[in-house]
């Protein structure tokens, strides 16, 4: 007898996971969490025994529905899950595996697909962020090819325009849950923002690094990652995340002056490793913090003028734009609306192996989870 499960895996921007139906999975959180880390092969650096890329951004997991409630079309919970630590965080949530969610429902038949896009309202169910996925879809079938170019993803694909419904706020309660433009914690100057992903943001000089240093010179750099980790953790609880221990947020940031034409320049950590590039809900975050006059980063930032913004952010392999409409006044400005763009790619669809010890945890669907030989 062997057991199986639905599974697609899928790029989203410059993130790739496995992507599964809701009904194809446990209801239990403790049998999910199991079954994930198992499918995935985690704890082990190489994720040698599972479908995992043994790198936090291949390392993720998408679960997919219907909505429940009419304001949606799909709802979305995002897991992260370790690599050497047995540990599936489901409390941030994922702009780039969310970029894949529109093309899954429909290839999956969640929602049905019109000419020449379609629109498909999101519920990220780890945040409660709602968001409208425009995917190409011409021929009433999902375009992935296309002209649309994003760093840290080779070649071209098919736009797809994500803009933000509500995502101020959505993890710590508030844009600004500390109440503050600034606090200074552990003794550093930074700013704590919630616009779709909690980060902490901080001048890269105030930590004795220029901020254009290589992600591996900054992970050598013993001092600075003791720093880091220091203002993360008293950061956690003014956020409103309690204890951040074992927590994959709040995220953290270095920026420095742009030098390549664009807002800011930017190093991210995953909390402890840096990130080649910077996730996209960060972007939104670190993006914000920059329009806010009392914010380190405000004060190098290079803010174009006018209310409709495109913001780029440099990072170590290109940039992330971000794109604005602010409200508000100079003193006091507004985040009225906000959308990116990414792109997303099918790699494969089929049925991953699941051992008989976990097989219990199968629910019974349509989709040939258990197979008798």
């Amino acid at each position: 007898m062997k057991h199986e499960l639905r599974c697609m895996w899928m790029r989203g921007g410059t993130s790739k996971g496995a992507y599964f139906l809701a009904s194809d999975m446990p209801t239990d959180v403790a049998q999910r969490d199991a079954l994930l880390l198992r499918i995935m092969g985690s704890p082990d650096k190489r994720q040698i025994d599972g479908i995992g890329g043994a790198d936090s951004l291949t390392s993720k997991v998408a679960i997919v529905a219907k909505s429940s409630t009419p304001d949606a079309d799909v709802e979305f919970l995002f897991a992260q899950v370790g690599i050497d630590k047995a540990v599936v965080d489901t409390k941030p949530n994922c702009g780039n595996i969310l970029a894949g969610v529109g093309p899954f429902a429909i290839e999956r038949g969640l929602i049905p697909a019109s000419a020449p896009e379609t629109r498909v309202r999101i519920r990220t169910l780890n945040t409660g962020t709602l968001v409208e996925a425009v995917i190409p879809t011409p021929n009433s079938e999902v375009e992935y090819e296309g002209d649309e170019a994003i760093d840290g993803v080779p070649g071209t694909a098919a736009p797809i325009a994500i803009n933000f419904m509500d995502a101020s706020g959505s993890v710590c309660g508030s844009l600004l849950p500390t109440g503050n433009q600034y606090d200074i914690i552990a003794g550093t100057r930074v700013t704590c923002i919630d616009n779709g992903m909690p980060v902490v943001v901080m001048l890269a000089s105030d930590l004795g690094v220029t901020g254009y240093e290589s992600c591996a010179d900054l992970e050598n750099n013993a001092t600075l990652r003791q720093q880091l980790e220091a203002i993360r953790l008293e950061a956690g609880p003014k956020m409103n995340l309690g204890d951040v221990t074992t927590a994959v947020i709040p995220k953290l940031c270095l920026v420095s002056p742009p030098r390549n034409g664009g807002l800011i320049n930017t190093r991210s950590f995953l909390p402890h490793k840096c990130h080649d590039a910077i996730g996209v809900f960060g972007a939104v975050s670190v993006a914000t913090a920059c329009i806010l006059p009392g914010s380190p980063a405000h004060s190098i930032a290079v803010i174009p003028e006018g209310p409709r913004k495109r913001l780029l952010l440099e990072h170590p392999t290109g940039d992330f734009e971000v794109v604005m409409q602010i409200g508000g006044t100079e003193a006091e400005p507004t985040v009225d609306r906000v959308g990116i763009f990414r792109t997303a790619r099918a790699l494969f669809d089929g049925f991953v192996r699941v051992p008989s010890s976990l097989a219990a945890f199968l629910p019974n669907t349509n989709n040939g989870v258990t197979h008798h030989e």
